[in-house]
C-alpha cells in the first residue's frame, strides 16, 4: 500500500496528496519524493541552495564578498557547488571541517574558533601543512591563546607559511573576541611580529531585527568603533583587512570596510529565517522528512526526535507545525494534528537548519537534474 504524505511550508498550512489541488502550500519539489525512503531523512533541495546564494551575493553587494560558513550544512558537495558558482572563501568553526573545504578545492578559509586547545591547533597546523597552496586564518582573542598558538607553531616543521592567525573582536556579544580598543591592536601588533597577522574579524550575532532599517540602526555603534579601529590598525602599518557580520547584519557592513562578510545560515534558509528575514528572498530548502508511526486521539506520533532535529531549540519551536509540539524524546516527538493516518510522512522544516544537519551523514537531495540522490555530509565529525 502507497502511504500518504504531506508537507509543512510556507507558515502553517498542512496538504498530502489526499488533496494535491493546492500544490502552492508546499514546494513542488516534493511531489515527486520516492517512497521507499527509511526516516527520519534530511531531504535537500538544490536549486534553492543555489537561489539563496544568488539572493545572498546580490543583498551585500557582490559574490566576492562572501564568506559563507560551512557549519551551516557541513557538506563537501555543497563547498564544491559554491565554488563553481564563484565563492572563493569560507569559514568554518572546527579543524575537520577546515580539513574538509580545503579537500573540496577551497583556496582560502578561516578557522573561525579562538582556540587555546594546544591539541586543536596543532591538528589545525598540520592540515595547513598539508595544503600549501591555499591560505588558511585561524581566530586569536587574547595573549593566552597567541602563547599556544607560537608554541605549537615554533614547534611544528617549515611549510605553514599560508596560515595566518586574525584578531577576534567582541562587539557586544559577550562570547569571545579582544575589546574594540587598544587591546585588540596590540594583540595585533604581536602578531604581527611573528610575521603571521591576516586582520581583524567580528561576529555579531546577537544584534537583531525585525527589519533592515532596525538592524542598521542596532549596528550603527558597532561599524563606528570598527571603522575607528580599522583606520587606527592602517595608520600604525598593520593589516586592517575585516570579516564581519551575521544573517541579520552581513549587508549592513560597507564593503569599504570589510572585504568579506559571513551571512549565516543563508543556505539552507530555516523557520527562524523565513519568518524574521524575508526581505532577503531566501527559500527554506533543507526538511526532515519523518513518518507517522502512531495516532492517539487528537495527537499524531513521528519518528524524528531530538537526534533528528533542531535539539537546540525549545521544544515549541524546533519545527514548523501548525498546532503544539507536545513532547519529543531522543526518537519521537508528539505533535497536535487530527488529519494525519498512521504511515503518512511529512517533512519538517527545521528552526534552526544548522544544527539539523549536524545530526546526518547523508542527505537526499533533489538535485537540479530532477533526479534524487544520497549525498555524503560530514554529521557530528569535528
Amino acid at each position: 500500500m502507497q502511504a500518504n504524505y504531506c508537507v509543512i511550508q510556507m507558515r502553517t498550512e498542512i496538504m498530502s496528496n489526499r488533496s494535491l489541488s493546492a500544490p502552492k502550500l508546499s514546494p513542488g519539489w516534493a511531489h515527486s519524493l520516492p517512497e521507499d525512503v527509511q526516516t527520519p531523512c534530511f531531504t535537500i533541495y538544490e536549486q534553492g541552495i543555489v537561489d539563496n546564494l544568488h539572493a545572498t551575493a546580490q543583498a551585500c553587494g557582490g559574490i566576492s564578498r562572501l564568506m559563507p560558513h560551512v557549519k551551516t550544512h557541513r557538506a563537501s558537495w555543497i563547498v564544491e557547488l559554491l565554488l563553481k558558482e564563484g565563492v572563493r572563501a569560507f569559514k568554518a568553526s572546527t579543524v575537520a571541517e577546515t580539513a574538509m573545504v580545503l579537500a573540496a578545492g577551497a583556496l582560502y578559509v578561516v578557522w573561525a574558533y579562538p582556540s587555546a586547545n594546544r591539541a586543536n591547533i596543532r591538528a589545525l597546523i598540520n592540515v595547513a601543512g598539508n595544503y600549501p597552496n591555499a591560505s588558511i586564518g585561524a581566530l586569536v582573542d587574547s595573549s593566552e591563546g597567541l602563547e599556544a598558538w607560537r608554541s605549537e607553531l615554533e614547534a611544528s616543521k617549515p611549510g605553514t607559511s599560508n596560515l595566518k592567525l586574525i584578531v577576534d573582536l567582541d562587539p557586544g556579544m559577550g562570547r569571545t573576541g579582544a575589546p574594540l580598543s587598544e587591546v585588540a591592536l596590540d594583540l595585533a601588533r604581536d602578531i604581527d611580529a611573528l610575521g603571521r597577522f591576516g586582520g581583524f574579524h567580528i561576529y555579531d550575532g546577537h544584534i537583531q531585527g525585525p527589519d533592515g532599517a532596525t538592524r542598521r540602526e542596532r549596528l550603527g555603534s558597532v561599524v563606528e568603533q570598527a571603522t575607528d579601529l580599522m583606520e587606527r590598525a592602517a595608520g600604525a602599518g598593520l593589516c586592517s583587512d575585516l570579516i564581519a557580520g551575521g544573517s541579520y547584519s552581513f549587508n549592513v557592513w560597507p564593503a569599504s570596510l570589510a572585504d568579506y562578510v559571513g551571512p549565516g545560515s543563508w543556505t539552507y534558509s530555516s523557520d527562524q529565517h523565513d519568518a524574521e528575514l524575508q526581505d532577503f528572498g531566501w527559500q527554506p530548502s533543507a526538511y526532515v522528512l519523518a513518518t507517522v508511526i502512531a495516532t492517539k486521539g487528537q495527537t499524531a506520533t513521528l519518528d524524528a526526535g531530538a537526534k533528528a532535529i533542531s535539539p537546540d531549540k525549545p521544544l515549541s519551536a524546533r519545527f514548523r507545525w501548525n498546532g503544539k509540539i507536545l513532547m519529543m524524546s531522543e526518537e519521537h516527538v508528539v505533535v497536535e494534528n487530527e488529519d494525519l493516518a498512521v504511515g503518512d510522512r511529512v517533512l519538517l522544516m527545521p528552526r534552526h537548519a544548522c544544527t539539523t544537519a549536524y545530526l546526518f551523514e547523508k542527505a537526499l537531495v533533489f538535485g537540479r537534474d530532477g533526479e534524487w540522490t544520497y549525498r555524503e555530509q560530514m554529521g557530528n565529525r569535528r
